[in-house]
């Protein structure tokens, strides 16, 4: 039909920020998660390209919580306080970081996205690895040597709720 005029309708879209876009796509990584627990995934990233992602689960070879349940074993902290951690699996940022080492990338540099602040082990982790920030959507219950040991080392932590993320069975 020649001289009818187009009716395109454009749509204005917002489009997320850099943060938001990587946080979500951990959140899509989460989904591979196998302890219901801690479903978690992890994002790294440099110059806004994705280097390798990571999720909370059992190590290849390895049973699953989701097949044969949960390996859950009582942490007492220095106050007294008693929690309940899964010792079956891997945390997301752990699984992250192998994966690079796995094929050879260098982290040094990157950025981090994940779920909640890293625990220590991670934390100490993504300072030997050379991660120079991490970005979370949420607080983690124990993350205070965390935050000293980020600060100390110059990985700046960007907390984007003040939400603590909880956990069934603490």
């Amino acid at each position: 039909m020649l001289g009818r005029p187009c009716s395109t309708v454009f749509r204005v879209m917002t489009r997320p920020t850099w943060d938001e876009y990587f946080l979500q796509l951990a959140h899509n990584v989460a989904s591979r998660s196998t302890c219901d627990r801690g479903r978690s995934g992890c994002v790294i990233v440099k110059d806004k390209r994705i280097l390798c992602t990571g999720y909370v689960g059992s190590p290849p070879g390895l049973p699953h919580c989701d097949e044969v349940g949960h390996l859950l074993r009582e942490v007492v902290d220095e106050n007294g306080k008693t929690s309940k951690h899964c010792m079956r699996t891997i945390h997301a940022e752990q699984n992250a970081i192998i994966q690079g080492a796995r094929f050879g990338m260098s982290l040094q540099g990157a950025t981090l996205y994940c779920k909640m602040e890293p625990c220590r082990t991670c934390a100490m982790s993504i300072i030997g690895a050379g991660i120079r920030k991490v970005v979370c959507e949420k607080k983690y219950h124990a993350a205070e040597d965390t935050r000293d040991m980020f600060a100390k080392c110059g990985i700046d932590l960007v907390v984007l709720s003040e939400e603590v993320e909880e956990y069934q069975d603490m």
